[in-house]
């Protein structure tokens, strides 16, 4: 869930879908892998990166260690249904 909402933040950074052709000289370039802490436990995610390293996600913030509020909200989604 995480991982989605960070793929959907970079869209819209770039301003176009994934496979998609960049008009822009901004483009996708991979992803590198994070631990963050969780209630549960230790959680490896992959966060979205861009060629010129202007991306700066919300959701996960860089150097973010621990999820707060978002996993609390992810796992009352999740709950529901």
């Amino acid at each position: 869930m995480v991982e989605s909402a960070l793929e959907g933040e970079l869209t819209a950074h770039l301003g176009y879908d994934k496979h998609e052709r960049a008009e822009s000289g901004n483009a996708r370039n991979g992803a590198r892998s994070k631990t963050v802490l969780t209630k549960a436990g230790p959680v490896q995610i992959d966060v979205p990166r861009d060629r010129a390293g202007t991306f700066e996600p919300v959701v996960v913030a860089k150097r973010q260690r621990r999820l707060g509020s978002i996993e609390d909200i992810v796992l009352s989604l999740s709950a529901r249904g």
